[in-house]
């Protein structure tokens, strides 16, 4: 006891890596929800590979999870881990440039042997010298002989055995964190509970992996995170798709329509439409179609219909959507379209995050083809703004685009479940009366159309693709066809009036100011944060609400002598500026790896400008 090492800190950032098929996510979402629990503020980063099943063994096929968690405010995954759990030594060399200095590294000592290293293509014996990791506190524990003794008498083949090695390293870094373990065997007996054997098995692991901790402690320090003061209420850790999902669920209820989403599976998007197929008792309605244009069109159909229309998708399908988003930019009706970005272009980078389809989302149809876009900033907030596409939607009868991506979709932090009533109201802009009713008749203020539904008597209507005059009949007038683009992108222009004016974190004026959007939040308010401690004269404005803009931007831009844009891509938002405000001159900071930003980074990108 008098040699344990016991260790205070405000935050700590965990990586838990291995082969796919380790259970590497299962573990960090176990643990994450655990700390959630425990009262750490947290922010979480599954790091999957891009290919479906890679050589095992291989550093292509490391699948990661970090997450950091914290008594303060946590806004990133964190940069550096200061402690890597490492089940191959390819989960060593797959992570090396993201350990902390001076962190700590526990690693399955059974799998490093000649065959794991050389698969790694380690040249060396060596493979913590050869990653210039020799500084580093490393832990052997050897996961995989001690897994298969503690379940010798359950009469489980190899395999199943193996396939409870996660819980093990579960166990142990529950020890070194003082994690309750209650949430996890909760959640082991919900999942087999079919399976006593299997749920039996997984939770004796899981112990004896904590007991390993608590016997070795003279080699296993142990890490004291206290809870985090925040605002009370109910809480639950939710990842960006799952709180998208219910934005839709509670935008249905407020206006008093049924819920539809017809899309086709993709990564990173496909865990909205499981989410929503699972609430059938809410009246929810899902299509998986057999493409990304029968996804849309269906959901075209449901909005014609008269049902809150929801389709999902990522970069390669929102290319696929591009004419029917035209079509319901025409038909002028409410239909939301998620896209959860991902590496690009074409099938790209299926796990990795990006901003690169802020181009495609904005002009991305032929024609005139004007749509409102707006942004997610964090996993939690997908909630709100999921919602609020869904109230544009409905009460101005034109499509919107919710950009978010894979960092915020898969990524996790605690959420405050709002009560219904702290919800602002969504009212359908539904026609009511037959007498006066034409199909493209627009109210003086919006210039949004009335939605009339099939089976309302007296108020049939002809819609469709093609241009058309005030009754819906199609019209070739050039005249007509003139005013009606104007009119179309006139009235998203005047959602204006429902976007809040941009704020700006920090000072109002002053040297820099750093402009970022959607889910490159968290890095861009840690970086500036932490210069302003440094005394820097930085502010941040981030924006969510893309088209249209907020109506102070140019207000804002003025008081700042230099302008840094930061967004992962080539420079999308910043050429978007260039055309909308280009009496400002925009420096630029762009990234383009399948990861999200790194604080230390942005920081130097910014401290570089301030010296120009």
């Amino acid at each position: 006891m008098k040699d344990a090492r016991v260790i205070e800190l405000d935050e700590v950032a965990i990586r838990f890596s291995g082969d796919s098929g380790d259970g590497m996510q299962l573990t960090g979402t176990l643990f994450s929800d655990a700390s959630a629990l425990f009262g750490n503020d947290i922010s979480t980063f599954p790091d999957y590979p891009s290919e479906i099943r890679a050589p095992q063994g291989t550093v292509g096929g490391v699948s990661g999870f970090q997450v950091q968690f914290g008594m303060k405010e946590i806004n990133t995954p964190g940069d550096l881990a200061h402690v890597l759990i490492a089940m191959n030594p390819a989960a060593v060399k797959a992570n090396a440039k993201f350990m902390n200095p001076g962190g700590t590294i526990i690693y399955d000592s059974d799998t490093f042997n000649e065959k794991n290293l050389k698969k790694a293509n380690f040249t060396t014996e060596d493979p913590f010298t050869e990653c210039k990791l020799e500084d580093f506190f490393k832990i052997a524990v050897p996961i995989t002989s001690l897994t298969k003794e503690s379940l010798k008498d359950f009469g489980l083949d190899n395999k199943s055995i193996l396939r409870s090695k996660n819980m093990f390293a579960l166990g142990l870094v529950c020890w070194m964190f003082g994690r309750p373990m209650e949430y996890v065997e909760q959640y082991i007996n919900t999942k087999f509970g079919k399976k006593p054997i299997v749920a039996e098995s997984n939770i004796k692991v899981l112990h004896d992996g904590f007991n390993y901790g608590m016997t070795m402690q003279h080699m296993t320090p142990t890490y004291l995170v206290n809870p985090a003061n925040i605002e009370k209420g109910t809480y639950r850790n939710i990842n960006g798709n799952h709180a998208t999902a219910w934005g839709f669920l509670a935008a249905a209820e407020k206006s008093g329509l049924e819920l539809f989403l017809g899309s086709y599976p993709i990564t990173p998007a496909t865990d909205i439409l499981a989410a929503l197929s699972e609430r059938k008792d809410l009246g929810v309605k899902t299509f998986q179609a057999e493409d990304e244009i029968a996804g849309i069109a269906s959901a075209i159909g449901a909005s014609f219909a008269g049902d809150l229309a929801i389709t999902t998708t990522s970069g390669p399908g929102l290319a696929l959507k591009g004419e029917a988003i035209g079509l319901a930019v025409m038909a002028e009706l409410p239909l939301v379209i998620v896209n959860v970005q991902r590496g690009g272009p074409s099938t790209g980078l299926p796990t990795k995050t990006e901003q690169s389809d802020l181009m495609q989302a904005l002009y991305g149809r032929n024609g005139e083809s004007p749509v409102v876009v707006i942004a997610a900033s964090t996993p939690s907030d997908c909630f709100w703004y999921a919602y609020v596409a869904s109230k544009i939607a409905l009460e101005r009868m034109v499509p919107v685009i919710l950009l978010t991506d894979g960092f915020l979709g898969n990524g996790s932090e605690p959420w405050r479940i709002p009560k219904m009533a702290e919800l602002p109201a969504i009212t359908p802009r539904m026609a009511k009366d037959a007498n006066t009713f034409k199909a493209y008749k627009r109210d003086e203020k919006t210039l949004a159309r009335e939605w009339a539904i099939p089976g309302m008597a007296g108020f049939e209507h002809r819609i469709g693709g093609l241009e058309k005059n005030i009754t819906g009949t199609v019209s070739h007038d050039p005249e007509n066809h003139q005013v009606n683009c104007e009119i179309r992108e006139e009235k998203v222009q005047r959602v204006i009036d429902m976007v809040p004016e941009l704020e700006v974190e920090g000072d109002d004026e002053g040297e820099v100011l750093v402009v970022g959007w959607g889910g490159t939040y968290g890095h861009l308010i840690n970086a500036v944060r932490e210069l302003r401690l440094d005394g820097k004269n930085v502010s941040l404005a981030h924006f969510n609400y893309i088209k249209p803009l907020p109506k102070n931007v140019a207000d804002v831009f003025g008081n700042f002598k230099k302008i840094i844009v930061c967004e992962l891509n080539l420079g999308q938002f910043a050429s978007y500026l260039r055309d909308l405000l280009p009496q400002f001159k925009y420096h630029q900071y762009n990234k383009l790896k399948g990861l999200p930003f790194n604080v230390n980074e942005v920081k130097e990108s910014i401290t570089k400008l301030l010296e120009e």
